[in-house]
C-alpha cells in the first residue's frame, strides 16, 4: 500500500491485529517444549537470554494476576500459552492507548509498538523518546528512536562481540526489523 493511502486511526480505536499477534508469537517463540504422556505439548519456563527474566509460553514474564513467572512454575499447554499472551497483550493495549491521548497511527505502527511494549514493558515505553515523538506529531522520529533500544543486560546488542551463543544479536535484529516496518507504515 502506498504511503499516501495509509489509514491513520485514533490509537484508542485500535487493537492488536491477528497478524500482529502472530508476529509476536513468532518473535517470542515457545521456549522448551516437551510432550506429556497424553500426547499434549507443554511449554516450560526458561530464561531466553543471559540476563533476562524467566519467561513462559510466548514471551510471558508474568501471569494475569501479576505474579512473575519463575523457573519452578509448571509447564503450560500451547492453548494456555496463547491465552496468557493474548490476555497480557489486551491489558498492555489499554495502557498503551492511554499513554497516547489524541495520537493517530496506522494498524502496522500500533502492532509494532505493542510488540515493543511486550518486549520492553510499559515503564520503558512511558519514558521513551518514541512516545514523546508520537505525542509531538513526529511519527518518523518515533520510528528512528526504535534503534536506540538495542541494549540487554548492559550489553550493546548492535556490537558483533555480543552476538555469541549467549549473546543478544536477536535484540538488535528485532529492533532493525521494527524500524524498517515502522518506516514502511508511514
Amino acid at each position: 500500500m502506498a504511503a499516501q493511502n495509509r489509514v491513520r486511526l485514533a490509537v484508542a480505536a485500535l487493537t492488536l491485529s491477528v497478524a500482529g499477534f502472530g508476529a509476536w508469537k513468532a518473535h517470542e517463540g515457545d521456549g522448551p517444549v516437551t510432550v506429556r504422556e497424553d500426547g499434549v505439548e507443554v511449554l516450560h519456563p526458561y530464561v531466553p537470554t543471559h540476563g533476562d527474566v524467566p519467561t513462559i509460553g510466548h514471551g510471558s514474564t508474568r501471569y494475569e494476576d501479576g505474579t512473575r513467572v519463575t523457573l519452578a512454575d509448571p509447564p503450560i499447554t500451547r492453548r494456555r500459552a496463547e491465552e496468557l499472551a493474548r490476555n497480557l497483550n489486551r491489558v498492555e493495549e489499554r495502557r498503551f492507548a492511554a499513554s497516547l491521548p489524541g495520537v493517530s497511527m496506522t494498524q502496522e505502527e500500533f502492532d509494532l509498538y505493542i510488540d515493543f511494549v511486550g518486549q520492553y514493558g510499559m515503564p520503558n515505553w512511558s519514558g521513551s523518546s518514541m512516545r514523546r515523538a508520537l505525542l509531538a506529531g513526529q511519527p518518523r522520529a518515533a520510528c528512528d528512536a526504535l534503534l536506540n533500544w538495542r541494549f540487554q543486560a548492559g550489553r550493546d546488542c548492535k556490537l558483533p562481540q555480543n552476538w555469541g551463543p549467549k549473546g543478544c544479536k536477536g535484540v538488535w535484529l528485532r529492533q532493525q526489523a521494527r524500524h524498517q516496518a515502522c518506516i514502511a507504515a508511514q
